[in-house]
């Protein structure tokens, strides 16, 4: 399939920025232009069900509104252990009943598992919340806990915060498998699917050959990060499932999609293996 221009978008996390550099810059022999856009997770998740991207970095928790309209890829994604989201309050307090708690897209993967774990907590006000806003809002008192993501697990103290659990933790115990974040989605009849994962495992492998190629372009849109975290995050999440789903990542999404699907979470979706 011919692409005159790929239409993208991922956050602007270190992890997406490291591993789309060489695909965005024009370094993958074969691959089109590529127009690229930043958005958090909440607002790509929305934007791929009204279609707006050929290529589009969303929540495994979203692809039940979406598997009608995209492939999912074997490439690319954010998938690990030991990086779950983890739930925060300002003294410890572990008993949500009634409390409000901020999160940071109601369709998320993070608010997802949150609901799993939950399902017998009773919070009450849930409140969704640019990502950036959470700590300060529970460390304020604004929330009386919240739900983060990413570099969030490294800097959470600094707002003297204290992790009342760790869904990544809490999902790896149960299922044993890794836990499904971020996948990566090719927009049907738009690009093939097939090509699509050949530009991404590339520049895959072209950012783990030469990481200081993409060093400026992570820190201009690192929001600020320090370098450590900023390597931290990239460490965390960069790992063998961005550069091949396989199948215990395939076996993570089914758990994860098919769970939720029998809690009434969301449609159910076929399995994908």
């Amino acid at each position: 399939m011919d692409v005159v221009a790929l239409s993208l978008a991922v956050s602007p996390c270190p992890n997406d920025t490291f591993v789309f550099h060489a695909l965005v810059h024009g370094l993958i022999p074969g691959a089109p232009e590529v127009d690229l856009t930043f958005a958090d997770v909440d607002v790509t998740n929305t934007a791929a069900e009204r279609g707006e991207f050929d290529l589009v970095k969303v929540s495994y928790a979203a692809l039940p509104w979406l598997l009608d309209d995209y492939d999912l890829l074997l490439t690319g994604g954010a998938l690990g252990r030991g990086c779950g989201p983890l739930v925060l309050s300002k003294n410890g307090e572990d008993d949500l009943t009634g409390k409000t708690v901020a999160v940071p897209g109601d369709r998320t993967t993070a608010y997802l598992l949150f609901r799993l774990w939950a399902a017998d907590r009773q919070p009450g006000k849930i409140e969704v919340v640019p990502f950036h806003q959470i700590m300060p809002g529970v460390a304020d008192g604004t929330y009386d806990a919240g739900l983060v993501i990413h570099e969030a697990r490294f800097t959470y103290q600094r707002y003297g915060l204290t992790s009342i659990v760790d869904l990544g933790e809490w999902w790896e115990q149960d299922t044993g498998l890794p836990i499904p974040l971020g996948a990566i989605l090719a927009k049907k009849g738009a690009v093939d699917p097939a090509e699509a994962t050949e530009w991404i495992r590339n520049s895959v492998s072209m950012a783990w050959a030469n990481p200081d190629a993409s060093r400026d372009f992570i820190l201009q849109n690192a929001q600020e990060m320090e370098p450590d975290v900023v390597q931290q995050h990239i460490n965390l999440y960069v790992n063998e499932f961005t550069l091949e789903l396989g199948k215990d990542g395939l076996a993570a999404a089914d758990a994860l999609l098919q769970r939720a699907a029998a809690a009434g979470l969301t449609p159910a979706v076929k399995p994908f293996i």
